[in-house]
């Protein structure tokens, strides 16, 4: 009998790449076995900001339904994917604010030896997608936490090209998430359950 893990997809969207992801992120986790969360990130944005938008304003509406994360959602977590798109080459602040709600988790030793792994999409294919990858995983240092890439680890890989994690080029809102983004979030949700099996099944073993 396989080892029962628990994977977290926690993300933040703000017009609706990202969320794409994650839902399909979240359901090739389950297909792998494995019982998943998905949870979003708050919205601190003012709703004038939403509202000027009619994408952002529409996804908001339409994701009403998905429970903003919580830090219950870490401690229940063998592993998370984390997902956020770039903002200037780094994580956005609605993600980042969860993190930073974190502290007593990360004192009591609540955060370490989990499995993280992220993603993320940028208007342009040289808009930061590497770096976000990078700062979010600095903050997986800090945690303790085992980093699980996709890596060059499947010949699907070298087609999307991005080792640190899914990504997606977005342009404005109007390049859809399409079958190599799907198959690299696969790729990436696959290998999770699996290295998150092997770890939660040694921890156990040296008990």
């Amino acid at each position: 009998m396989p080892t029962s893990v628990n994977v977290a997809v926690i993300y933040y969207s703000s017009t609706g790449t990202i969320s794409t992801i994650a839902k399909a992120m979240a359901g090739y986790v389950e297909s792998a076995g494995a019982h998943v969360r998905l949870r979003k990130a708050a919205e601190l944005a003012p709703q004038a900001a939403i509202d000027s938008n009619p994408a952002w304003a529409e996804h908001a509406r339409a994701t009403a339904d998905i429970p903003e994360v919580s830090p219950d959602d870490m401690v229940w977590a063998d592993a998370v994917i984390f997902g956020t798109p770039t903002r200037y080459g780094n994580v956005t602040a609605q993600l980042k604010q969860f993190l930073d709600t974190l502290g007593g988790l990360w004192q009591a030793g609540q955060l370490a030896d989990k499995v993280y792994s992220g993603f993320t999409a940028s208007s342009t294919a040289h808009g930061g997608q590497e770096s976000t990858l990078l700062a979010l995983y600095n903050t997986m240092y800090h945690f303790g936490g085992i980093l699980v890439p996709p890596g060059y680890t499947d010949p699907s890989k070298f087609v999307d090209g991005n080792p640190y994690g899914t990504s997606h080029v977005s342009g404005q809102g109007d390049i859809p998430v399409g079958e190599q983004t799907l198959t690299a979030a696969r790729v990436q949700a696959e290998r999770v359950v699996k290295f998150t099996r092997a770890v939660k099944a040694g921890l156990a073993a040296e008990h």
